[in-house]
């Protein structure tokens, strides 16, 4: 919807979703960060947004097949050519996301996949040891004495990501499994896919104590009206922040004896090519994975890759370089290859330079949204960005892990029969996530670690009491 201002500016009508309700009230206006247009929310209800803790939360006692069940059916619903609320979404983000029509569309094509049966119960089973291992307390016997143990559901606020709109489904998918209550902060570059999520789940189960489980609002990051109000143990356990840098600091500083910072931190990520990439396969087929690699949600997204280590010789590391700048500029299915994002203003001149700087550097394209790349024997100072990769040529992908840090989320290895070899090293230097080259952005969503640890697992609020023992026969 777009009511219009008294000025004539068409403005953005941002819907709230609390506990199930919606709420499309034209009463708060902010600006959209991507394209600074105005966008007006309902005025928020603070007590709204809290669930009070002398209640249980209506989902607690739900056993966790009945919510399998019903994501299930929320996932038949989220059919893109039938949902008008994904289509919504898909139109609507344009004026806030920098995605473009065609990767929104299939980003939300795809969006029923997180709620297969199959993504739901490998998530649960894999987070938690089995299904339904918190439908309630679990006698377990340890050194000898009985305890009863519950994974006991959270009372959690969640500040969301707008760099890829996989962030909602996946918070919502594991919020539902750990049947705990969840604020969901919109970001102002999606503030659309996750109200779309619990618009569907509101029509499949109106009442039903998932729907009645989440809410999503927008506000502006920082508002410390709102946000010292809630983000408080008196009302939540746990924050889970995803973002940048400055997101995840602001969010840390709200960290409190009872109320948990759970850091979804940024990252960077990186591709491993061996020599193998010249000897085998055409080096068009290498350069075409990598790019899937590199210019997936326009590199916005923690999972692209930004460097890659090759080994061989310069003319095959160039030769490799001009495949893979052809590559960059052919569509994927979360990347656009024509008409993609540009490196920022202020690397220009720097590439400039570098291009100068031949045979110890080389730069490669142009930046005119077909892809860059900048070789080189060290890594790059800047963090390369907007469709901008830098090659470093080694003589083993040994020497690749000493520029490898906590900060590395995924690295894409080929050929895959090397991961073995490199696995041990790579995680001691803090990667976290280690796949075949071209696989780091098509992945399956359900029963894996994510940014090195199980999110379910680490949203439960564990609970153990001391079981009554028999009583002893005089």
């Amino acid at each position: 919807m777009r009511p219009e201002s008294m000025s004539n500016e068409p403005r953005l009508l941002i819907a709230h979703v609390i506990k199930g309700e919606v709420q499309l009230d034209a009463a708060v206006e902010h600006r959209s960060r991507a394209s600074a247009s105005p966008v007006m929310t309902p005025a928020l209800d603070l007590d709204a947004l809290i669930w009070p803790r002398r209640d249980p939360g209506p989902a607690f006692e739900t056993p966790l097949a009945e919510i399998v069940d019903f994501l299930v059916e929320v996932g038949k619903a989220l059919d893109f050519d039938k949902n008008a609320y994904l289509q919504e979404a898909a139109a609507l983000n344009l004026h806030c996301n920098s995605l473009g029509a065609r990767i929104l569309e299939n980003c939300y094509r795809d969006i029923g996949w997180f709620f297969t049966r199959e993504a739901v119960e490998a998530e649960a089973e894999q987070s938690l040891g089995w299904l339904g291992a918190n439908d309630g307390w679990v006698r377990r016997d340890i050194q000898g004495q009985a305890f009863d143990i519950r994974a006991f559901p959270p009372r959690m606020v969640h500040i969301l990501a707008g760099n890829a709109p996989i962030v909602p489904p996946v918070t919502i998918v594991r919020g539902a499994i750990s049947k705990g209550v969840h604020l969901l902060k919109m970001p102002s570059n999606d503030m659309f896919t996750a109200t779309a999520l619990l618009r569907t789940m509101a029509d499949v189960g109106p009442n039903h104590p998932v729907t009645r489980s989440f809410s999503a609002a927008y506000w502006r990051g920082g508002d410390t009206a709102i946000e010292e109000h809630i983000f408080r143990s008196q009302y939540f356990d746990k924050l889970a922040v995803w973002g940048g840098e400055a997101a995840v600091r602001h969010a840390m500083k709200y960290a409190a004896p009872g109320f948990e910072i759970i850091s979804f931190d940024p990252k960077i990520s990186i591709s491993l090519i061996g020599k193998e990439a010249f000897a085998g396969l055409p080096i068009a087929e290498i350069a075409r994975r990598s790019a899937a690699d590199i210019i997936a949600f326009n590199q916005d997204a923690c999972s692209c890759a930004r460097f890659q280590f090759v080994e061989g010789s310069l003319p095959q590391v160039d030769a490799y370089c001009e495949a893979l700048v052809a590559e960059m500029g052919k569509d994927v299915r979360y990347g656009n290859g024509q008409g993609g994002p540009r490196p920022p203003e202020a690397l220009l001149d720097e590439l400039d330079m570098l291009g100068n700087l031949e045979p110890i550097y080389r730069v490669f394209g142009q930046p005119d949204g077909t892809g860059m790349v900048v070789r080189s024997s060290d890594p790059v100072a800047f963090n390369p960005g907007g469709k901008l990769v830098n090659v470093v040529a080694v003589s083993s992908l040994a020497e690749a892990i000493a520029h490898v840090s906590v900060a590395t989320q995924s690295v894409g290895v080929y050929p895959p029969g090397r991961i073995t070899q490199l696995r041990d090293g790579l995680s001691s230097a803090g990667a976290q996530r280690i796949v075949g080259l071209g696989n780091i952005n098509s992945g399956k969503f359900g029963g894996l670690p994510h940014d090195g640890g199980w999110p379910v697992h680490r949203m439960m609020h564990w609970v153990v009491t001391e079981a009554e023992r028999e009583p002893t026969q005089p």
